[in-house]
């Protein structure tokens, strides 16, 4: 038994501070912990949405970096996303033709011209490039998806698609139907 002298003391419980990405944009105060550091996210909501589309069409604005669900009943559910590059952006309609969980994805060629150390393939999974879930669209090399670098959403980083965070392109994945109509607008 240890005398109150010889007691050994406790270790020091310190708190370590949060660690955040140093290119997260601090977008809300709820951060989410990601690989054992901090992001900071935009939050998805329902907001007002007067324009006319049917219940189920996908807009996103580019400018805007968001891509709204249409509810119908003046309502969408708003999303942040990260769009296009510079040249590497788009406009136009389509169709979602394939959804998919955990998507594997290969790069591009004009990808592998910019990035020659990338995989040429990769199955899908938490570090794939394209996340938990890819809705793709019409016959085109292009998809929304989650991604595995969520502090990127926001920005241009992307060659065309549509990247969210995992959490959000699940919730989409599971409001989308096959058919359903998307809106790319600059």
């Amino acid at each position: 038994m240890w005398g109150l002298e010889n007691r050994p003391e406790a270790p020091a419980q310190a708190t370590p501070a949060p660690t955040y990405y140093p290119q997260a944009p601090a977008y809300s105060s709820r951060p989410n912990l990601l690989f054992g550091r901090f992001y900071s996210v935009i939050p998805r909501q329902t907001v007002t949405f007067k324009e006319n589309y049917a219940p189920g069409t996908i807009i996103v604005r580019h400018r805007e970096k968001r891509l709204y669900y249409v509810l119908g009943n003046g309502q969408a559910i708003r999303y942040a996303v990260a769009v296009g590059r510079e040249g590497a952006a788009w406009s136009g309609v389509s169709r979602v033709s394939d959804k998919r969980e955990w998507p594997s994805w290969t790069p591009t060629p004009e990808i592998l011209r910019r990035q020659p150390n990338l995989p040429r393939h990769m199955e899908g999974g938490p570090q794939n490039p394209m996340g938990a879930r890819a809705l793709y669209l019409g016959d085109t090399l292009y998809r929304i998806h989650g991604t595995n670098e969520p502090w990127m959403i926001g920005h241009e980083v992307s060659s065309g698609c549509i990247r969210m965070t995992n959490e959000d392109v699940i919730d989409l994945y599971n409001r989308t139907r096959m058919g359903a109509t998307v809106i790319v607008q600059r």
